[in-house]
C-alpha cells in the first residue's frame, strides 16, 4: 500500500463518495418497484405448485393467524417484506466472510469481486421473465452486496482518529442522497417500457448500466488501502499486543446495540406503508405517494444533517442522539392522526438514519486493528443486517396482532432499553479523552 498524503486521501474519498453514490442509486431504483414488479410475476404464474404461488400459500396461511384480518391488497407488501428480509439475511451471512476476505486479499480485490457480484445479480433482474429468475437474482445481490461494509473499511484505513466520525459521515451522506432521488428515477424509468417480456427491463438496464460504470471506475481509480503486513518477525508480537490490547468498547457489545437498534427500527420503516394506508388514509386514492413524499422528505433531512451537523460531533454523540430521537418516533408514531404529526415523526427518523449507524461504524472502527479491519466491520454490519432480517416480521406481526398503538409502544419500549444501554455502557473513543 502506498503512502495516504492529505492529497491521496481527498482522491480516495472522492472516489469513495462517486462509487457509493452509483451504487446506491443503482440498488435504490428496486424499492418503489416492488409491488409492481410481484403483481406483474403473480399474473403470469397462474400454476399452484409455480414458486411464487407456493410463497403466496405459506403467507397467507401466516395471514391467517391474526387476530385482525389483513386485506389481499397487502399481500404484495408482505411479499416484497420477506424478499427484504431474504436479502438482508443473506447479507448478515456474507458480511463477515466478505470481510476477512478484504484483510487476506485487499480492500480493492474483495470490492471488485463484490462488485461482479452486483452485476451477476442486477443482470439476472434484467431478464427476469418469470418469478423464479428474478428471486435467484436477490438471492446473488444479497451474498455479493459488500460495497458498503468495504468502504467503511477503505475510509478507516485513509483516517486517522480524530477524522473517522467526519469521513463515516460522509459515507452515511451516501446513502440518504441516493435514498432521496434513487427511488424516483426508478419509478420513473419503470415507466418507460422497451421489453414487453420484462416491462422493468429499461430501469434493470439503467442500474446495470450504473453498476457496471462504477465497477470500471473503480478498478482504474481505487488503490489497495489496506495496512501492510508487519514483518514476519514481528507478527507474533503484534498478534500478543492485539490479544492484550483493551477495547474501549467491546465489539461484542456493539455488535449487540447494532442488532437491537435495527431490530424494532427496521420494522418499523416496514410498518410506514401499512399505517398510512390502513390507519391514516385508508379512503386516499394513491397512498404510495405520500409513503414516496415522506421517504423523500426524511432522506432530505438526513443528508442535510450528515452533510452539515453529524460529521463535526464525536461518535457516541451521534449515536446517543439518534437513539433518542428514534424512541420519541415511535411513541409519537403510536399517537398521530394527522399529516403534521406524521411528518414530525419523519423528522426525528431522519435524525435517526442520519447519525445511529454512522456512529457505530465509528466507534467500531476505533476498535479494529490493522489486520482485523475488515473483519470486525463486516461483524458488525452482519449483526444489525440480521437485526434488519428479523425486524419487519416480528414488527409487523405485532402490528397486526395487536394494534397499531401497543405495536409502536413495544416497538418504544424496546428502543428505550437501548437507549438505555448506550447511555450505560458505551464510552467515547481513547482519542477523544486525550483532546478534552
Amino acid at each position: 500500500m502506498e503512502t495516504i498524503t492529505p492529497e491521496r486521501r481527498k482522491k480516495i474519498l472522492r472516489v469513495l463518495f462517486v462509487s457509493l453514490l452509483l451504487d446506491l442509486i443503482s440498488f435504490t431504483f428496486i424499492l418503489p418497484l416492488f409491488p409492481s414488479l410481484l403483481t406483474f410475476y403473480r399474473s403470469l404464474e397462474k400454476h399452484p405448485s409455480s414458486v411464487l404461488n407456493r410463497i403466496l400459500h405459506y403467507l397467507n396461511a401466516y395471514k391467517s393467524s391474526f387476530a385482525v384480518p389483513i386485506n389481499e391488497k397487502y399481500d404484495i407488501v408482505l411479499l416484497g417484506g420477506a424478499l427484504g428480509s431474504l436479502f438482508s439475511f443473506l447479507q448478515a451471512i456474507a458480511s463477515p466472510i466478505i470481510g476477512r476476505a478484504s484483510d487476506k486479499y485487499g480492500r480493492r480485490t474483495a470490492l471488485l469481486w463484490s462488485m461482479c457480484g452486483n452485476i451477476a445479480s442486477v443482470a439476472l433482474w434484467c431478464f427476469a421473465v418469470d418469478f423464479r429468475t428474478f428471486l435467484l437474482s436477490r438471492i446473488v445481490g444479497g451474498l455479493s452486496e459488500g460495497n458498503v461494509q468495504l468502504a467503511t473499511a477503505i475510509a478507516t484505513d485513509i483516517s486517522t482518529e480524530e477524522q473517522r466520525g467526519s469521513t463515516m459521515a460522509l459515507v452515511g451522506a451516501c446513502f440518504s442522497v441516493a435514498f432521496t432521488f434513487g427511488p424516483a428515477m426508478g419509478a420513473a424509468l419503470a415507466n418507460i417500457t422497451t421489453v414487453i417480456a420484462n416491462p422493468f427491463a429499461t430501469a434493470a438496464g439503467f442500474s446495470l448500466l450504473l453498476i457496471v460504470l462504477e465497477t470500471l471506475y473503480l478498478y482504474f481509480q481505487l488503490p489497495e488501502t489496506r495496512p501492510a503486513k508487519p514483518a514476519t518477525a514481528d507478527s507474533k508480537a503484534a498478534k500478543k499486543a492485539a490479544i492484550s490490547a483493551r477495547h474501549t468498547n467491546n465489539p461484542l457489545v456493539l455488535n449487540l446495540i447494532h442488532f437491537l437498534f435495527l431490530l424494532p427500527f427496521s420494522g418499523m420503516e416496514f410498518s410506514l406503508p401499512f399505517l398510512i394506508t390502513s390507519v391514516l388514509y385508508p379512503d386516499h386514492s394513491s397512498p404510495s405517494k405520500l409513503n414516496g413524499r415522506l421517504l423523500g422528505f426524511v432522506g432530505l433531512i438526513a443528508s442535510l444533517l450528515q452533510g452539515s451537523v453529524v460529521r463535526r460531533l464525536p461518535p457516541l454523540t451521534v449515536v446517543k442522539t439518534g437513539v433518542v430521537s428514534s424512541t420519541l418516533a415511535f411513541f409519537l408514531l403510536a399517537r398521530i392522526q394527522d399529516t403534521l404529526g406524521l411528518y414530525c415523526a419523519g423528522a426525528l427518523l431522519a435524525v435517526t438514519s442520519a447519525t445511529v449507524v454512522t456512529g457505530l461504524n465509528s466507534l467500531g472502527s476505533f476498535e479494529a486493528k490493522e489486520s482485523n479491519r475488515g473483519e470486525v466491520l463486516g461483524s458488525l454490519r452482519s449483526w444489525g443486517q440480521f437485526g434488519r432480517s428479523l425486524g419487519p416480521i416480528v414488527f409487523c406481526s405485532l402490528f397486526w396482532w395487536a394494534g397499531r398503538e401497543t405495536a409502536y409502544l413495544a416497538g418504544g419500549s424496546a428502543m428505550l432499553g437501548v437507549t438505555l444501554l448506550v447511555f450505560t455502557a458505551l464510552r467515547p473513543p481513547q482519542f477523544e479523552k486525550k483532546t478534552v
